[in-house]
């Protein structure tokens, strides 16, 4: 039988990709280690691996111990994929708050993309100390770094900072909402990237 002439490049992606898997797997059961240094270099090896590692480690982000959401927490940050956006929001209520800080870094990096989950959560868990807090600290850097930023989230950072928060955040959050969906899309049509 004659195999078509890409079919050996085919064949050598799925072979590197079966690897690859299987590594991130490997990496994954090391964050799981008592070794600190051990959990290290697997944290290390998959920032290294990137995007591929995303959806693996977002399920650790529940896990029972603080050590292995810490890890991917940190991972995650380092890597910055949007995909991970909504449930680094979720685990800004994190009971550890090494592991909420590296979420709001992560949400931090992931820069005005990571607005519209975290935007949606506050609307939706205002009631939550921890959440308002770290979006406090999200929306505070970001509105440093981009002025466009600044003027969504000015209105909400301020309610974060007033008297009843839980209370007051609720609308200029869902009016930031709004107006970053907006804006998400002129951004993605600019961009080319199709609109579903």
């Amino acid at each position: 039988m004659i195999k078509p002439k890409n079919y050996e490049k085919k064949e050598k992606k799925a072979q590197g990709s079966r690897e690859v898997l299987s590594k991130i797997k490997s990496l994954i059961d090391a964050l799981r280690n008592e070794d600190g240094i051990v959990r290290q270099k697997a944290r290390e090896a998959l920032t290294s691996i990137g995007k591929q590692a995303v959806r693996h480690l977002i399920p650790l982000l529940k896990d029972p111990e603080d050590d292995v959401r810490w890890g991917a927490a940190k991972a995650l940050a380092n890597i910055a994929d949007v995909r991970a956006a909504s449930e680094l929001v979720a685990t800004l209520e994190d009971h550890n708050f090494g592991v909420r800080w590296l979420a709001a870094e992560g949400l931090i990096a992931i820069r005005r993309e990571a607005l519209p989950p975290l935007m949606e959560a506050l609307t939706k868990h205002s009631d939550s100390a921890w959440l308002r807090e770290g979006a406090h600290h999200v929306l505070h850097d970001l509105a440093k770094k981009d002025p466009e930023v600044k003027d969504f989230v000015a209105p909400v950072i301020t309610a974060l900072e007033g008297i009843e928060p839980a209370m007051a955040v609720v609308e200029p959050a869902s009016k930031a909402l709004d107006k970053l969906k907006g804006s998400l899309k002129r951004l993605d049509l600019k961009r080319g990237k199709p609109q579903g």
